[in-house]
This record gives C-alpha cells, sequence and structure tokens, in this order.
C-alpha cells in the first residue's frame, strides 16, 4: 500500500508561482513513475506531468509546458511540481499519482495510488 500526501497548494495571482509537494510512504518509491494531474468541478481528471523513476525522463501536458517543471528527490520520497506564470485556467485540484512502472505515461489507467488534491486557484 502506498499513501500519497500532497501539500503546498494555495491562492495566487496570475503570473505567480507555486510549487507543489507530494511525499509517498513505502518502499516502492524510486522505482516507479510518479504524475500530477489536476480536476476542475464538472470535468474530468487530466493530465499534468510525468517523472519516470530515475528522474531522467519528463514529460508535460502542452497546457503547462515551459511553465511547470516535475521533479523528484528519491531520498526523500517527494515529488514536486514548480508552477510559473499562472494562469488563471491553470486553477484546479492538483492530485500527484504513482505510476504501475518506471516509465511515466500520460494515461490515468497508468496510475494505481492517487493524493487526496491539493486545491490551486489563481486570481486574474
Amino acid at each position: 500500500q502506498v499513501q500519497l500526501v500532497e501539500s503546498g497548494g494555495g491562492f495566487v495571482q496570475a503570473g505567480g508561482s507555486l510549487r507543489l509537494s507530494c511525499t509517498a510512504s513505502g518502499r516502492t518509491f524510486s522505482s516507479v513513475a510518479m504524475g500530477w494531474f489536476r480536476q476542475t468541478p464538472g470535468k474530468e481528471r487530466v493530465f499534468v506531468a510525468t517523472i519516470g523513476s530515475s528522474g531522467a525522463r519528463t514529460y508535460y501536458a502542452d497546457s503547462v509546458k515551459g511553465r511547470f517543471t516535475i521533479s523528484r528527490d528519491n531520498a526523500k520520497n517527494t515529488v514536486y511540481l514548480q508552477m510559473n506564470s499562472l494562469k488563471p485556467e491553470d486553477t484546479a485540484v492538483y492530485y500527484c499519482a504513482a505510476g504501475l512502472g518506471s516509465w511515466g505515461t500520460s494515461a490515468r489507467a497508468n496510475y494505481n495510488y492517487w493524493g487526496q488534491g491539493t486545491q490551486v486557484t489563481v486570481s486574474s
């Protein structure tokens, strides 16, 4: 069983920055990919970014490419999402997820553990 706990969400003005953190319990963290997804009311949860188990490979949704950076510290069992140049359309609940394998993908079905989510609100 893996438990994921997100933190770092909050309220920020457009153009500002936030850094989300997700800390995992369990000994398998360093062997699996991690991802970030986001969801707004009435809409499906959508992919934001993923990072492979070693941290060497990352992949981003087009909507956040160049503004968001995913990283991980396997010694701390933590994955981060640095969000810069935030826009009102980035407002959502952000979820981290642990992958089924070491290779990250954008598909929700390839993640089997999820955090509880953290709210990010960007004002215009």
